[in-house]
This record gives C-alpha cells, sequence and structure tokens, in this order.
C-alpha cells in the first residue's frame, strides 16, 4: 500500500544448507496479506515473528503497518545470517546483537500506540525449547506472529511449550495477541497441532480468509491463520 517495495536475496531450493528457512513459504505471503489489511493490530507496538526465515513477513510489516519495535527471531545461523543481509537490503538496521537481559529495558519508556516511520529493528537468536520464560518476558512483545512453522511433528511440542512460557512470563502485562499462519501440507501434522494445543489449554480461532490479494502468487485454499489465546 506504500508504494515501497521488499527486496529479498533467497534460495530457489526447497532445502538448502540443511534448512527450509532460506526461501519465503506461502503461509508468509499470506500473513504478511492479512498484516497489511489489519495495520491498525500492529502500529506503535513490539512485534516478535517465530521462525522469520529470511524476512519477508517481517519486512512488509516494517514498510507498512508502523510498529514501533520488531524483533525478528530464528534458530538457524545460515538463516539468521540471511535474514540480516536482507534487513540491510532494505534499508532497516538492526540494533546490535540481542543480549536478552539487557536489549528491551528502553521498550518500556514509550507508550503504546506510538507509530514509527522507522522502527527499531532486532533479530534474536531464538531457540524454543531453550528459551526462558525471563527473557521472553523482557522481549515486551505486544503481539507474536509466525508462520509456516507447523509442518513437523517432532517440532510442536517444542512450540506449544514456547507459547506456554509467554503465557506464564507477562508478569503484570497483558497477554501479548497471537496469530500463527499454516499451509496444511499435512492435515495430521495440523491436527496434532491443534490438539496439543487443547492439551495446553491454548484456546484457538480461525482468522477469517482475506478476499484481495496484494502479491502475484498462487494462493493456496489450504492456507490458514489461527489466532491463539495465551
Amino acid at each position: 500500500p506504500s508504494g515501497d517495495c521488499v527486496s529479498l536475496c533467497e534460495s530457489t531450493a526447497l532445502i538448502s544448507g540443511g534448512t527450509t528457512g532460506l526461501l519465503t513459504w506461502e503461509a508468509a505471503l499470506h500473513l504478511a496479506q492479512w498484516a497489511l489489511q489489519n495495520p491498525s493490530l500492529f502500529r506503535g507496538r513490539t512485534i516478535l515473528e517465530l521462525g522469520s526465515g529470511i524476512g519477508f513477513t517481517g519486512i512488509a510489516i516494517c514498510k507498512s503497518c508502523q510498529p514501533r519495535t520488531f524483533i525478528f527471531s530464528d534458530c538457524h545461523p545460515r538463516v539468521l545470517q540471511q535474514l540480516g543481509e536482507n534487513l540491510q537490503l532494505n534499508g532497516l538496521t538492526p540494533e546490535p546483537e540481542v543480549t536478552w537481559s539487557t536489549q528491551t529495558e528502553s521498550q518500556g519508556q514509550e507508550g503504546e500506540g506510538q507509530s514509527c516511520q522507522t522502527p527499531e529493528v532486532m533479530v534474536a537468536e531464538l531457540d524454543w525449547g531453550s528459551v526462558t520464560e525471563k527473557q521472553l518476558l523482557a522481549l515486551r512483545a505486544d503481539v507474536v506472529i509466525a508462520a509456516d512453522v507447523v509442518y513437523d511433528p517432532e517440532i510442536i511440542l517444542a512450540l506449544i511449550g514456547m507459547l506456554q512460557k509467554l503465557s506464564t512470563s507477562r508478569a503484570d502485562r497483558k497477554a501479548p495477541e497471537v496469530f500463527i499462519a499454516s499451509t496444511i501440507r499435512n492435515p495430521d501434522t495440523y491436527q496434532l497441532f491443534q490438539a496439543e494445543l487443547d492439551k495446553a489449554g491454548i484456546r484457538w480461532q480461525v482468522i477469517p480468509a482475506h478476499s484481495s490479494c496484494n502479491f502475484l502468487y498462487d494462493v493456496q485454499p489450504d492456507v490458514t491463520i489461527l489466532q491463539l489465546f495465551v
């Protein structure tokens, strides 16, 4: 909508360097499209993206939705390196490497709702299995998003565990709003994710699909966005 562009350096292979995180997946486009239609959810707020990959969704939000702070996160070194390069390619300069104990102290001094033409951008190496509630609390996230992170049964429990840490780490802060976009490639895996959410006591609802599209890509009918209530 701003007329600005997103430039990416990405892999043409589905798996490259031992990871699937070096190209843009359908759910990332779907989530970005939905974000552009709901900019008020992001304006002036601190956004944490899980499994950012090479950064398309977050960069689009930074350029169009005026968040105050956007925290890109992933855990694969090659992905984090490419993500950092893509941020620079789009004129976004990440803060120095995240130090979990101190990196967000300045964030709490500004009130929510203050929009920024150029948001503060951070890149965090975030391992869902080892991150602590204290570290998540330090991020002060108002909104948590993720795209195409529900594709492997082996990582679902780690994701659910991290979402539970989000719910217990908020202290006196309001729980973050959580949105996860998924391409349903294997219905059994997706149903497992929903079942584990239910088992963990995390309520969820399906966000209605959008009717228009800014991006030229094949819109798959099996891409959904879940809002989670942690």
